[in-house]
């Protein structure tokens, strides 16, 4: 399958923030529905438009992944739970890096394995950790930058 990425639009809002939410809602099993509400108004309000989104486009040109980038940061990395485990995560990681060279940086929520073990398998090491988020909640963080 031939995947392209390409800028953010505001076209494709609706679509990322619906992906974001499917996502969450499958990898995310430590969040209650209540955080799961705070973070979807954050994102459907404003998240995607802080930072220099990239998107994963299949050959239908239909968005089924993302991410946000603050200079080298990765702020957010998302795909559409049909597609996991098929390369859309890395051919995301893979562009940043082409943008921002090869200090990326990520925070991964502690409670989620398996994104930790997905940058740990690209080559992230742990340079870090936080005991809350970035919105001051009591959800601890991997701080990783890519060597």
């Amino acid at each position: 399958m031939t995947l392209h990425i390409a800028p953010y639009t505001e076209e494709y809002h609706d679509r990322l923030v619906q992906i974001w939410l499917r996502a969450v809602s499958q990898t995310h099993d430590f969040l209650m529905e209540e955080d799961i509400r705070f973070y979807y108004e954050m994102v459907q309000n404003g998240a995607l438009r802080a930072v220099e989104i990239w998107v994963c486009l299949n050959p239908e040109q239909e968005p089924i992944g993302f991410i946000g980038l603050d200079g080298p940061k990765i702020e957010m990395l998302f795909v559409d739970p049909l597609h996991h485990g098929q390369g859309t995560g890395t051919k995301l990681i893979r562009h940043a890096e082409q943008l921002k060279g090869r200090g990326l940086q990520v925070d991964v929520n502690e409670q989620n394995p398996k994104a930790h073990a997905f940058y740990k398998k690209y080559g992230f090491v742990q340079i870090g950790r936080s005991e809350l988020d970035g919105s001051g909640k009591p959800f601890p963080l991997i701080h990783m930058q890519l060597q």
